[in-house]
């Protein structure tokens, strides 16, 4: 267990920081709007949240195997819920620009929602 996780922290820290980088330079330099998140917590929040996902993948894989389907399906919701309650406040703001702001941070949950997705296919094809 400890090596799949190491394995796939040696590819999620690097994909992480490589988004956050483009995020952040972009935001910094390209965009001229105060958004309502730093895309610090923003990548902070999708790392978190993939990081635990692979997590509970992998003990539900190593407990109950035929089952790490259902187990990434209901965790995936749970993420949709994480996010929606961390983008609540955004959405009770006074911010002029919505929408670029939640893009900020959808364009990369769906980003993270692939790479996750791809682990947790690999993972259940071990079966």
């Amino acid at each position: 267990m400890k090596n799949e996780l190491l394995a796939f922290l040696k590819r999620l820290l690097p994909f992480s920081i490589l988004l956050w980088l483009i995020q952040f330079l972009l935001q910094q330099y390209v965009f001229e709007i105060e958004f309502y998140y730093s895309s610090f917590s923003i990548y902070l929040f999708h790392f978190l949240a993939t990081f635990l996902i692979y997590l509970s993948l992998v003990v539900v894989y190593k407990n109950f195997t035929d089952k790490t389907g259902f187990a990434f399906i209901g965790l995936s919701l749970f993420k949709m819920v994480a996010a929606v309650i961390f983008l609540l406040p955004l959405v009770l703001s006074e911010v002029n620009a919505v929408f670029v702001n939640i893009l900020a941070f959808f364009i990369p949950y769906f980003l993270f929602l692939v790479f996750e997705t791809l682990y947790a296919v690999k993972l259940i094809n071990k079966a």
